[in-house]
């Protein structure tokens, strides 16, 4: 077997795609939400892969990395580490020498075909040094935390000749353009292409894994829905953390310091628990 077939992170997909369930992708900001994390996927017996965003490398010195990777080898169940947007070669080479399972070589803020030219150099490199990759082909409008703003950009759907450009990068899972957004969506909340994302699924032929960006607000059905066409990894910020703020919000200077800690733990485990059960993984670690 090559060493795509025993990464952590490939064999968590690939269990998903067969099994028709998703797994949650979860931002990590701290060693509480870490902790929380794990422990909601060791309670119900789900894979997990913990995420990323480059200021983590940058502020940490990918101290949090290295935090998380170790508590995944303990875990008992299948935990993948993320580096998610990574739009810089530099900070791309970075993560590269850290724990990480998987980094997505996000060029989206190029013109296509520098990103395609781009994406395709720095995938070797990843592969060189086996980590899995994550590509975004089109542009999901809407940055967070660090991750550069397209807003501004033209939105622009991913198209069919593109999945097949980025399959020949050599990436292991497409983050597809169908309407969702990063952040945060408007009024009318998220409007999602499904006729786009069938005919994605079908050029994608099992070659690539289909990631879901752009989660906040979500509705449990719609999250079934984006599951049932063929989503395996669901990149997830707000909907399990949004308990834990809450709760540091409203607790801050009126409980002690590792109650408010401990606490808040439980709110990310809990609520990272219920989504695990609306995608399907629960149980299937």
């Amino acid at each position: 077997m090559s060493w795509k077939d025993i990464n952590t992170h490939n064999r968590i997909l690939r269990d998903a795609e067969a099994g028709q369930y998703g797994v949650i992708a979860a931002i990590a900001y701290n060693v509480e939400q870490i902790f929380g994390l794990v422990k909601a996927a060791k309670n119900v017996r789900s894979p997990l892969i913990i995420q990323f965003f480059p200021w983590a490398i940058e502020v940490y010195d990918g101290l949090l990395v290295r935090t998380a990777a170790d508590a995944a080898k303990t875990a008992g169940v299948p935990i993948s580490i993320h580096l998610d947007h990574a739009q810089s070669e530099d900070i791309i080479k970075r993560a590269a020498e850290l724990p990480f399972d998987s980094i997505m070589v996000d060029m989206s803020h190029y013109d296509k075909e520098i990103n395609l030219k781009k994406t395709a150099e720095l995938v070797e490199y990843c592969n060189q040094r086996h980590k899995a990759t994550e590509a975004e082909p089109g542009r999901i409008e809407g940055g967070e935390d660090g991750v550069m703003d397209t807003a501004g950009l033209e939105a622009c759907m991913t198209t069919p000749e593109e999945i097949e450009e980025f399959v020949a990068t050599g990436v292991d899972s497409l983050a597809p353009a169908f309407g969702n957004v990063h952040g945060e969506y408007g009024p009318s909340g998220p409007r999602l292409d499904f006729g786009r994302f069938s005919q994605i699924r079908i050029l994608a032929d099992n070659r690539v894994r289909l990631v879901l960006h752009g989660t906040n607000g979500f509705a449990p059905d719609l999250m079934k829905r984006c599951v049932a066409a063929g989503v395996t990894k669901i990149n997830v910020n707000r909907l399990v953390l949004d308990d834990y703020y809450e709760h540091l919000n409203a607790n801050v200077g009126k409980m002690g310091h590792t109650q408010l800690i401990e606490e808040g733990i439980e709110k990310v485990t809990q609520l990272t628990m219920k989504w695990m059960e609306i995608c399907g993984s629960s149980g299937k670690a």
